[in-house]
């Protein structure tokens, strides 16, 4: 079957799976869901809807249990929105890529701020000399900053004088 075609049924299993579990679905175990991707077998048999679900251990297995249950409804969305001879049978994965990547995130910006700790604790500037602000810190951003414009401008002032 042509590439194109399984993309664009993958893509609708996604749009309508997500539509279902955001707007649809009553069940409250099913909560935090994002629908991140749809993959369908090339005989459009099967397809494998990937979530991420934000919360802890028993928040997640608590709404995959809930998904399961859905499944058949959610298969019956992709059913009315599908112009195909075959609905695909609808199976919800976990999706740790998102969870992942947070925790990723996390690692990585504390080690960062364990390096500037070190590095400001090894480099201690002799107080009274000029130039010891570091360059890491930066000033608060004021409103010129903020809206790319300077207090003149945004007084209506200019280099002309006024009439």
């Amino acid at each position: 079957m042509k590439s194109h075609r399984l993309a664009r049924v993958s893509e609708v299993v996604r749009e309508t799976a997500a539509n279902a579990i955001l707007f649809e679905i009553k069940d409250p175990r099913v909560k935090n869901v994002t629908v991140t991707r749809a993959e369908v077998s090339a005989d459009l048999q099967h397809a494998k809807v990937f979530v991420s679900v934000m919360g802890s251990e028993k928040q997640q297995s608590l709404t995959m249990h809930g998904l399961k249950s859905a499944a058949a409804y959610v298969q019956t969305k992709i059913a009315d929105r599908l112009t195909s001879r075959y609905v695909p049978h609808v199976t919800f994965i976990l999706d740790e890529g998102v969870k992942k990547s947070i925790e990723i995130a996390r690692i990585i910006r504390e080690e960062n701020e364990r390096l500037e700790a070190d590095r400001g604790a090894a480099n201690p500037a002799p107080e009274g000399e000029p130039g010891t602000d570091t360059p890491e810190s930066d000033p608060e951003p004021t409103d010129e900053a903020e809206h790319g414009q300077t207090t003149e401008a945004a007084e209506g002032t200019t280099d002309r004088p006024k009439p």
